[in-house]
């Protein structure tokens, strides 16, 4: 299936169809962020605390380019690249420390539009008969927090993101309705679909582009929980008592004798 086909109805990995589950999961005690005396939230999912990494991905994401644009453009010219002056981030985090969101930087999305984002999390990305939805892994904030970071390419996914949820309000009140929330599970997955189609056909034009980047975050949040790596199968650096070669289908496979 190519990741263009209704990605509101099958996995982005794999062919397994998505079938619509509301049940919520709990994060681990340890990822969730305490709230302090006071604190008013949008919903009573726990605040995920990724604030660490994305500082780290969001760093490289920017820097990455920047340096190797610089390099390029001294090489040409021969002239050095001027000296970059800006505020910086402050030292490395403290790896002991729970963050709290918006610790590291303001966050982004309102009340209303982190309710739209469950929503929309959850019809990308529903859970199945072996994996959670997209929400109770937290997706919802992470894709807050991408936005949020003052990098460059977050920037600009955070004026796409935030055209595209004003847009699906917009477009519901159209049909005389409330809002993208408020709406029938049926109504909001046919809305949905109607993205999925538009990005198929450009996803440089919107409301395309805002489907085809969403679709990406939401699938790039999921898929790097330990349960969206459980999910597709990946075991990471698992140490083993012993090694005793290849298993045998993978010799097969590639046509090699066994060990």
């Amino acid at each position: 299936m190519s990741s263009f086909e209704h990605p509101t109805t099958r996995r982005f990995v794999g062919n397994k169809s998505r079938v619509k589950d509301s049940r919520k999961g709990a994060l681990p005690l340890a990822l969730q962020t305490p709230k302090r005396p006071g604190d008013v939230d949008s919903d009573d999912r726990p605040r995920i605390n990724r604030r660490v990494a994305l500082q780290w991905i969001s760093s490289a994401t920017a820097a990455i380019p920047l340096l190797e644009r610089d390099a390029l453009s001294a090489e040409r010219s021969g002239v050095r690249p001027k000296s970059v002056v800006a505020k910086g981030y402050g030292p490395d985090p403290d790896l002991l420390r729970l963050y709290r969101p918006g610790d590291l930087w303001p966050l982004t999305f309102t009340d209303a539009q982190r309710r739209l984002m469950i929503v929309l999390c959850d019809i990308i990305m529903p859970a199945d008969e072996s994996s959670p939805n997209a929400s109770s892994l937290g997706v919802h904030d992470f894709v807050d927090e991408w936005i949020s970071s003052p990098y460059r390419d977050q920037k600009s996914d955070r004026a796409i993101i935030l055209k595209g949820l004003a847009w699906l309000d917009e477009e519901t009140g159209r049909r005389d309705k409330n809002d993208f929330v408020s709406l029938p599970p049926q109504e909001q997955l046919g809305i949905c679909h109607e993205l999925a189609r538009a990005a198929k056909a450009d996803s440089r034009r919107f409301p395309g582009s805002f489907f085809y980047r969403l679709r990406n975050l939401v699938a790039g949040g999921y898929y790097t929980t330990p349960a969206g790596m459980k999910d597709i199968g990946y075991r990471g650096n698992t140490p083993q008592a012993e090694w005793n070669g290849p298993p045998p289908e993978v010799l097969k496979k590639l046509k090699l004798a066994p060990q």
